[in-house]
């Protein structure tokens, strides 16, 4: 028959070894680092995005809208010129 694995005992034993060796506490040092660093990148990362994205919204979003305005009128007048029967003019860069 097959033996019953009893936890405890001599497995503990071995298992404890284990878990104090070098290379066991190694890698959780390592690990524990690496997720300092992570959550450190996280952090740094989501706030140079905030800043990117309210830069934007303040400064690139004016100026797109401008140049929308800008492009409607400049429309706006060609077709005005088509209707009067007009040359339209060349376009002017300002």
């Amino acid at each position: 028959m097959a033996k019953k694995r009893v936890y405890g005992g001599e497995d503990q034993r071995i298992l404890a070894r284990v878990s104090e060796s070098a290379i066991v506490q190694r890698a959780k040092s390592v690990a524990a680092d690496t997720k300092f660093v992570a959550k450190k990148l996280l952090y740094s990362t989501g706030r140079k995005a905030w800043y990117v994205g309210t830069t934007f919204i303040v400064l690139a979003v004016p100026l797109i809208i401008a140049m929308d305005r800008e492009a409607q009128l400049n429309e706006l007048e060609m077709q005005q010129a088509n209707i009067l029967g007009a040359s339209p003019a060349p376009p002017s860069f300002k």
